[in-house]
């Protein structure tokens, strides 16, 4: 009995020590976590898609409360109205920034870009472009097979069956990027919507020499260089034999698009052209259809002429 006894109040005092020595260690080690971290991860739209470069929601939030200066830190899924919110929190002024949207820069449908050859392995935009450069004479388009459209997590793209090419459905795209990693030939691009979800870009990736380039896609940029030289506002580039245009030097004044010959240059959103007036809508008239006017015809000549008119229908009235 007694040694029961002795054995239950050695454990207790054995729990009791365990206890104060884990308590003192808890607090010698213990992290403190900042309480706004919590209220910011709250305010966040919870997507965990990592377009913010996070790998998810509280994560970045950890991030906001710890920065010094947030500016340069953004959720794309929330935009303008999360971010302010997120400011406020944070007592920080949060500039709005533009957004953005995902474009496809690859116009090279199966008219523009015919086969060459039938890829039948595994149904993985990645592994196609481990193994062979494509089913097309262009190495650097779209492979087709869409691994853009799985990774999207809010059904902002689709598989367009006639062209072969990935489709964005701009309302529904909130610009996270994981369609741009996803793509092994980085033919995805983030770019600003512009004002009325205008926009203009080089729908082409091929770095090929024009004549390369234009034989394995009929709408390939080829390095002419007519875009650069046209662009008054020096937004556009040429390197590597492929155009590029900076959209925050872009004026929208589509000049580029007019003097590019392979209409490799794409513009969304804006109205239709005024066609001009061609030469035989604006000929001059000829002289068979010109109306000969009258000479106007003094007014004491008129009456002379009516007195003599009038003397002479007297004569013969007396005959």
């Amino acid at each position: 009995m007694n040694i029961i006894v002795i054995t239950i109040i050695a454990l207790c005092a054995i729990g009791v020590a365990a206890a104060i020595i884990l308590y003192f260690v808890a607090q010698k080690f213990k992290v403190y976590e900042d309480p706004r971290i919590d209220e910011v991860e709250e305010s966040l739209p919870a997507a965990n898609c990592g377009g913010c470069g996070y790998p998810g929601c509280r994560a970045f939030a950890e991030a906001l409360v710890k920065a010094d200066d947030i500016s340069n830190l953004n959720c794309p899924v929330g935009g303008a109205a999360v971010m302010s919110h997120v400011g406020a929190l944070l007592g920080h002024e949060i500039k709005a920034a533009d957004p953005t949207v995902a474009v496809v820069c690859c116009n090279g449908t199966c008219e523009n870009r015919p086969k060459t050859n039938i890829y039948d392995g595994a149904a993985s935009c990645t592994i196609a472009a481990s193994l062979y450069s494509g089913d097309t004479g262009c190495q650097y388009g779209c492979l087709g097979l869409g691994e853009c459209v799985d990774a999207c997590n809010f059904d902002a793209m689709y598989m367009d069956e006639k062209t072969g090419l990935p489709v964005i459905i701009e309302d529904k795209c909130v610009s996270c990027g994981a369609c741009v990693k996803a793509c092994p030939n980085s033919i995805i691009e983030l770019r600003k919507k512009g004002p009325k979800s205008r926009r203009i870009f080089v729908s082409c990736v091929n770095k090929d020499k024009g004549g390369i380039a234009k034989k394995a896609c009929s709408v390939a940029c080829i390095g002419c260089g007519k875009c650069v030289k046209e662009c008054p506002f020096d937004a556009i580039t040429l390197e590597n034999n492929l155009a590029y245009i900076d959209y925050n030097k872009c004026k929208l004044c589509r000049k580029c698009v007019i003097v590019c010959p392979t209409n490799a240059i794409h513009e969304l959103n804006f109205p239709p052209r005024k066609e001009k007036p061609t030469d035989a809508s604006v000929a001059k008239p000829t002289a068979a259809t010109v109306k000969p006017v009258a000479k106007p015809v003094a007014k004491s000549e008129a009456d002379t002429a009516a007195k003599s008119e009038d003397k002479e229908n007297g004569t013969s009235d007396n005959k």
